[in-house]
């Protein structure tokens, strides 16, 4: 719609109430959130007719009134002054900067303009979400799409949108990650719904890995229920752990929440406390290695069978090629890149583990062992 076209408009409209003029503030600024930022201006025009396909009756001063009621309510509740503050406040050019929606006058449009972030800020929640292999895709999807992005505008969310899914991450299948967590946390909470309540033990079924079937791994302990007093949640590389007391062997152990199945209260007391308190966190977020740096080499290993699950958290399935040698032992052949950490992870197997091809990667390796031994 032309100006010439919005201007007979406003001077034909008829006299009389129009539906929708209470809404009318809030579809605006509603529209200004989603569809501007500080490099993307919207019209009074552009407004309009928006409102017009809405179903809402606008003219063009009346845009500017509710952009200067959006400022004043906007402004009232972010520094918990009254209405006569706000309207003061918002009327002087002093206050610009604490704005929500701005005039730009070069480009002759409005925008909201953030203030309590940026779009970098924003990015990095969305490239964090992407990145945490805790969370299915799907899951990921939908927090990035209706959560994380909903606090800027359309145009900044797809390019957000565009740099996060390049995060490229072993992601878990475990749709029921989320009501783990949730679990675990009220089972370890002191209060729920604000009545006391004392940390319980929880049990659960925990899921492995075989070689024989990658797709869907079977019940630990042979489908026993671990029963664990929860004491800590870690999130570490990009996976997220339970840090417990195991009721059968008496120790504190670590979990992967997205391997867990079906977890329940137990409503028994948790136990382990002292051994909870002696136990040194820091071991636990710091058993990680990096396979940054080097160059990228299709490699071949050999492990024993019962490494299976240390090798498919590290690879997981995409690129990633797994083939039963015999009865006691697996390989995998995938892309790495070569470097010493590497070859520091290979070794943590000791003889559960061998490099197989190609043969300068098998040298290398030589190399870095004869490096080590050569320091005793």
């Amino acid at each position: 719609m032309s100006k010439e076209e919005m201007g007979l408009r406003e001077s034909v409209a008829q006299h009389g109430r129009k539906p929708y003029q209470k809404e009318k503030p809030f579809v605006v600024l509603q529209y200004l959130l989603k569809h501007t930022d500080e490099n993307h201006v919207a019209t009074a025009y552009d407004i309009i007719a928006f409102l017009e396909e809405c179903g809402i009756y606008a003219e063009r001063r009346s845009i500017y009134r509710d952009i200067d009621e959006i400022n004043r309510v906007m402004w009232m509740l972010e520094n918990g002054a009254t209405m006569e503050e706000a309207e003061t406040a918002i009327a002087t050019d002093e206050y610009d900067s604490e704005k929500t929606v701005v005039y730009d006058k070069s480009r002759k449009g409005f925008y909201v303009q953030q203030r309590h972030y940026d779009i970098n800020d924003i990015r990095l929640l969305a490239e964090c979400v992407y990145s945490a292999k805790f969370i299915v895709q799907g899951q990921a999807d939908r927090l990035v799409n209706k959560v994380i992005c909903g606090f800027v505008s359309e145009k900044q969310a797809n390019t957000i949108k565009h740099d996060a899914l390049l995060t490229d991450r072993v992601k878990t299948n475990n749709k029921s990650v989320l009501n783990n967590i949730s679990a675990i946390n009220e089972a370890m909470s002191k209060t729920l719904e604000g009545q006391k309540h004392e940390p319980e033990k929880i049990s659960f079924k925990y899921l492995e890995y075989t070689i024989d079937n990658l797709d869907k791994p079977k019940e630990g302990r042979g489908g026993e229920r671990y029963i664990v007093s929860p004491y800590r949640l870690l999130i570490n590389d990009g996976n997220y752990y339970l840090m417990g007391y195991d009721d059968k062997y008496k120790e504190i152990r670590v979990y992967r929440v997205d391997r867990m199945a079906d977890v329940r209260f137990t409503g028994e007391p948790r136990e382990g406390q002292e051994a909870a308190d002696q136990t040194e966190i820091n071991k636990y977020s710091q058993q990680s290695f990096s396979m940054f740096g080097g160059n990228t080499e299709r490699v071949t290993i050999r492990f024993q069978n019962r490494s299976m699950n240390t090798v498919f958290d590290r690879f997981g399935r995409k690129g990633a090629v797994y083939l039963k040698l015999d009865e006691e032992h697996f390989t995998i052949t995938a892309d790495i890149k070569i470097s010493d950490q590497f070859f520091t992870w290979v070794c943590g197997f000791g003889r559960r583990a061998k490099i197989i091809s190609p043969e300068p990667v098998v040298k290398k390796f030589e190399e870095f062992l004869d490096k080590i031994r050569e320091m005793y």
